[in-house]
């Protein structure tokens, strides 16, 4: 079995700002959105919750999906989270534990 490449969406709270990124190492990705060690976006908007990730076999069409979403509008963004998590919870704590 390959390596998996995620897309995911994070959020500063439910119904807040949200940032959607590519990454083919979910859990350490967050954990550095969480721990402030990416600048930007993320960092300046308090983005750490992640609220939905999807797993991909290959980076193009992880790359592919990503690129998607971030053209839609925000409707359509929350809609999508909330048809998997509608609770908005913070997905990360029980990947970690895994």
């Amino acid at each position: 079995m390959g390596k998996n490449y995620y897309v995911y969406i994070l959020a500063s709270g439910v119904g807040g700002t949200l940032y959607i990124g590519v990454t083919s190492d979910l859990l350490r990705r967050v954990f550095e959105h969480k721990n402030k060690l990416v600048g930007g976006f993320t960092k300046k908007y308090k983005v750490d919750r992640l609220v939905y990730f999807e797993i991909f076999e290959d980076p193009e069409n992880a790359i592919i999906r990503e690129k998607r979403p971030k053209h839609w509008n925000r409707a359509w963004k929350i809609q999508l989270i909330e048809e998997s998590y509608p609770d908005w919870i913070d997905l990360y704590p029980s990947l970690a534990a895994q």
